[in-house]
């Protein structure tokens, strides 16, 4: 007798899943696009100066490979920051990703035009914010993160906050959620992501 298929989570996924709500994995499994914005998540915010002007940004190595292990399952990822940095465009450079929106002053009107463009509807979108501008884009979108530190009416308008702060691993955790939400994780676990660990610059 043929016994039917059983698709067991990964250990690592149940793990991470158990200490998950329901109706948050539920909207982590919905996405196909996540947005990032950049300064306070994929940066701890804290800005270096020059008498140039702004010089540094520092990025963290785990949030880069996980930005890159969502595209590699075909998750669309996009950067949207209120601020112009050459920085920025070559992180998304080493990183792959296209989608990058500068200098945003309505980060709503633009994740609207996004979504559309992308053919995305809201639903399937994810945004990671942490401050007053994030909002308009938070309160769209159908799963909504923010990190521990950002403002109390900015994290209660999120539908999960990280544990790690923004610049030290948030943006991994979200990006393992959603692997994990959709039964994704454990096949880059259990493979060890050959081919997608190339060069520290490429992470």
């Amino acid at each position: 007798m043929n016994l039917p298929e059983i698709n067991l989570p990964h250990p690592a996924e149940a793990l991470l899943l158990a200490r998950i709500p329901l109706e948050v994995r539920e909207r982590a499994a919905r996405v196909r696009l996540m947005v990032f914005d950049v300064d306070g998540i994929l940066t701890d915010g804290v800005l270096w100066y020059s008498a140039q002007g702004e010089s540094l940004k520092g990025f963290h190595v785990l949030d880069g490979h996980g930005l890159k292990l969502l595209r590699e399952s075909g998750i669309e990822v996009a950067l949207m920051t209120g601020r112009d940095s050459a920085m920025v465009s070559r992180r998304a450079a080493d990183l792959g990703i296209a989608e990058v929106l500068q200098g945003v002053a309505d980060k709503g009107a633009a994740l609207n035009e996004l979504t559309k463009r992308l053919q995305v509807t809201l639903d399937e979108t994810g945004f990671m914010g942490d401050d007053l501008m994030d909002m308009p884009a938070l309160q769209r979108v159908g799963f909504a993160v923010s990190v521990p530190g950002a403002p109390t009416y900015v994290s209660q308008a999120a539908h999960w906050v990280t544990g790690k702060p923004g610049g030290h691993g948030a943006a991994r955790e979200c990006c393992d959620l959603i692997l994990a939400a959709q039964g994704r994780l454990g096949s880059f676990i259990a493979s060890g992501s050959r081919g997608l660990l190339t060069t520290g610059a490429a992470q």
